[in-house]
C-alpha cells in the first residue's frame, strides 16, 4: 500500500493534501460560492454547539432540582 494513502487514512494530513483539496473546491465550487459555505458551516457549529449547551444546563437544572 502506498505511504501517502496511508497516512490519509490515519489521519496524518500534510500541506500538499490540503492544497490538492483547496484546489478541487475553487474548482468546484469557484471563488464566490466558497465564503458562503463557509458561513453555512459556521452557522450550523454555532447552532449545534448551542444545542449541546442547552442540553447540559438542563442535566444540570435537572440534578438541582433532584438534589432539593
Amino acid at each position: 500500500m502506498n505511504t501517502s494513502l496511508l497516512f490519509v487514512f490515519l489521519g496524518m494530513i500534510g500541506p500538499w493534501q490540503i492544497a490538492i483539496i483547496v484546489i478541487a473546491l475553487l474548482l468546484l465550487f469557484g471563488g464566490k460560492k466558497i465564503p458562503e459555505l463557509a458561513k453555512g458551516i459556521g452557522q450550523g457549529m454555532k447552532e449545534f454547539k448551542k444545542a449541546t449547551g442547552d442540553e447540559e444546563k438542563d442535566d444540570k437544572k435537572e440534578k438541582t432540582e433532584e438534589k432539593k
